[in-house]
C-alpha cells in the first residue's frame, strides 16, 4: 500500500478441486474455480490480478462490505434521538459503508487449521458511524461449498449489516443474461429511481421480479416495468421466504453450456440480486477480460437497504452486549 502496509493473497484449495483466493486489502475474493460438467476448472468471479486495481476498484469486486451493506438514503439516521450524517458517495445517498467502507481498508489476517480469519477494527466516528465495531470475516472450503461467518460487536449503539460483494459469472466470460436464476422469494423491497426503498414490500407475482420458478436472467430485463426502468436491470433486495435467522436457502443459479450451479444459501433476511448494469466496459480484468454490461452478477445476503429509516425493516441496529452473528453458504455443483 502507499502508506507502506503489506497487502497479502491466501488460496484455500480441496480434493474437489474448488480454489478461492482471498486478499486482505478489503477481504476481497479475488479468483474462485469450480469444475464444470466434465470437471475442468474455470475462475468464476469477476476480478483482478494487481493490488493498485483493487484500490482504485469503483465495483467492489469481491469485496467485503461494511458497515452497512447498500443505500442509506441520504446518508442520513437517527439512533437514541441522534441524527447522524453519514458519507454521500452514491449521488446524495450514501452506499456500502461510505468512499472508505471495509472494501477499502487492510483487513488482519490470522490462519486457524483450514480457516482463513480476517478481523478490523472499526473505530468510533469511522466514516462518521458511532461506536468501536470489532469485525471478524472466517472463510473455509468445505467439499463443495464456499463458507463465509460474519461476527461484530461494539461498544456503543451502531449500525451493522455486512456481506460480500463478488460477481460471478459461471461461464467465466460473456455476459450473465443466459443465466438461469431461481430465487426464494415471494417479495422484494421496491424502490424509488435512485434505489431507495419506498417502504412497499412488493409482491413479485405477474412481475419480471418473479423468478420462483427458475428463468433466463435475460428473459424480461428489457421489459417495460417500473422498477427495471431506473438501471436498465436488476438492482433489488428480495425478501427471503420463511425468514428465522436459521441457514436456508435463497437463490440458485445455473449455466447451461458449462453446466455449473451455484446455490447461495443464508441466515439474513434479504438478498440483493445485482445483475451488473452499472458496468461499461470502462474496466479491464484478469487475462485482459473487458467487463461489458452484464458481464457479472452480485448475489449478496443481507438486511434490506435504507432499513434505518424503515421501522417495518428488520432492524441493523447493534448495541453493546450483543453478537452481530451471519452466514453465507455458495454451494457448487455441475450437471
Amino acid at each position: 500500500m502507499p502508506d507502506g502496509v503489506d497487502v497479502f493473497l491466501y488460496t484455500l484449495t480441496n480434493e474437489r478441486g474448488l480454489e478461492v483466493s482471498i486478499i486482505t486489502y478489503g477481504g476481497a475474493i479475488t479468483l474462485l474455480k469450480t469444475p464444470d460438467r466434465n470437471g475442468n476448472l474455470g475462475d468464476i468471479v469477476l476480478g483482478y490480478e494487481t493490488l493498485p486495481e483493487y484500490t482504485s476498484n469503483p465495483r467492489y469486486f469481491g469485496a467485503l462490505i461494511g458497515r452497512h451493506a447498500n443505500r442509506i438514503a441520504d446518508g442520513k439516521f437517527s439512533l437514541n434521538g441522534s441524527n447522524y450524517q453519514l458519507p454521500q458517495n452514491n449521488g446524495v445517498n450514501h452506499l456500502h459503508g461510505g468512499f472508505n467502507g471495509f472494501d477499502k481498508r487492510v483487513w488482519t489476517a490470522g490462519e486457524d487449521g483450514e480457516v482463513l480469519h480476517l478481523s478490523y477494527f472499526s473505530k468510533d466516528g469511522e466514516e462518521n458511524y458511532p461506536g468501536n465495531l470489532s469485525a471478524e470475516v472466517d472463510y473455509r472450503l468445505f467439499d463443495d461449498e464456499l463458507r463465509i461467518d460474519y461476527r461484530a460487536t461494539t461498544d456503543r449503539d451502531t449500525l451493522c449489516n455486512l456481506t460480500n460483494h463478488s460477481y460471478f459469472n459461471l461461464r467465466g466470460e460473456g455476459t450473465i443474461l443466459d443465466h438461469q436464476l431461481t430465487l426464494n422469494a415471494d417479495s422484494f423491497t421496491a424502490v424509488s429511481k435512485d434505489l431507495i426503498p419506498t417502504g412497499e414490500i412488493r409482491s413479485v407475482e405477474g412481475t419480471p421480479m418473479d423468478f420462483r420458478k427458475g428463468k433466463t436472467i435475460g428473459a424480461e430485463i428489457t421489459e417495460p416495468y417500473d422498477q427495471l426502468g431506473f438501471t436498465g436491470g436488476y438492482d433489488h433486495n428480495f425478501v427471503v421466504n420463511d425468514f428465522d435467522g436459521s441457514l436456508r436457502s435463497a437463490g440458485r443459479l445455473y449455466e447451461p453450456s458449462t453446466g455449473r450451479v451455484l446455490e447461495v444459501l443464508t441466515t439474513q433476511p434479504g438478498m440483493q440480486f445485482y445483475s451488473g448494469n452499472f458496468l461499461d466496459g470502462s474496466l479491464v480484468g484478469r487475462n485482459g477480460v473487458v467487463y461489458v454490461k452484464y458481464a457479472g452478477l452480485c448475489l449478496e445476503p443481507q438486511h434490506f437497504p435504507d432499513a434505518p429509516n424503515h421501522s417495518s425493516f428488520p432492524s441493523t441496529v447493534l448495541r453493546p452486549g450483543e453478537d452481530y452473528k451471519q452466514t453465507t453458504v455458495f454451494r457448487f455443483a455441475a450437471e
